[in-house]
């Protein structure tokens, strides 16, 4: 039996997440059928995160097992042949036995991205948030270094997060302006529940002025949720990267918006 890494790329504003469920249509769900089409045998893929409902992909990682022969060039075409247009398979390859698309992963990165105008785009309304109060990206990305290094996050988890230790490692986190998008890119080891969104929507918070500079690490220390900012609508959520080889996350770059 064969293991396969593959990665995978996909808009989520149609799913409820990656994750299958019983009542509502997933990313999972729509490859596993698409892939048993294919190999003719039932697949279970095993993916590296769960993402919220409207939240978007550009590389993310799954692995399966299989019995059929079939070469990585016919599973990459003949998959995404299956797939509707806003789910796509970028690259596959023949994985260790041990490989797990989760247990492997050493850390990952994110980028939000906020629509900074006044007017409306339709090509960013399912793609971005959308905000009309203008945005110091300079000041936010002073703000944001405040996250940068090991540190208790359970300010900034969803109050559903169910993990006991919520201690991680933020690398870097950096606030760029390209035109009328501010992009927010953030690495590190791990992500708790909803912990991007609130570190966003804190930042966004801090920038109009309903919460002061410089009050992150006095957040971090309060490990209090009720006391950080809102958390940031998913539409603007991207996962980017993630990242298997040991300390590679520390040395992640900027990726195109």
């Amino acid at each position: 039996m064969k293991n396969y890494k593959v990665i995978l790329a996909y808009k989520g504003t149609a799913y409820h997440g990656f994750q299958r469920q019983s009542n509502a249509n997933t990313i999972q769900q729509e490859v596993e059928e698409a892939l048993g089409r294919l190999l003719g045998e039932n697949v279970t893929i095993y993916g590296c995160s769960r993402t919220d409902a409207g939240v978007h992909a550009r590389e993310f990682c799954f692995n399966f097992h299989t019995e059929n022969p079939i070469p990585v060039k016919g599973l990459l075409f003949g998959c995404n042949a299956q797939l509707p247009d806003d789910i796509a398979l970028l690259s596959a390859e023949q994985a260790p036995d041990d490989f797990h698309a989760r247990f492997c992963a050493k850390g990952k990165e994110y980028e939000y991205i906020v629509h900074n105008s006044a007017v409306k785009n339709p090509f960013y309304s399912d793609s971005a948030y959308r905000t009309a109060r203008h945005i110091d990206e300079k000041m936010l990305d002073s703000e944001a270094k405040a996250f940068v290094g090991e540190h208790d996050f359970r300010a900034f988890c969803s109050a559903d997060c169910t993990k006991e230790n919520t201690t991680r490692i933020i690398s870097r986190f950096d606030v760029r302006r390209e035109g009328e998008l501010v992009i927010f890119t953030v690495a590190g080891n791990g992500f708790l529940y909803n912990m991007v969104r609130i570190m966003v929507g804190t930042l966004l918070t801090i920038s109009e002025g309903k919460l002061p500079c410089g009050c992150i690490p006095s957040l971090l220390e309060s490990r209090d949720r009720t006391l950080a900012g809102r958390t940031a609508p998913p539409q603007g959520l991207y996962l980017n990267r993630v990242f298997y080889a040991e300390g590679e996350y520390m040395q992640s770059e900027h990726s195109a918006p």
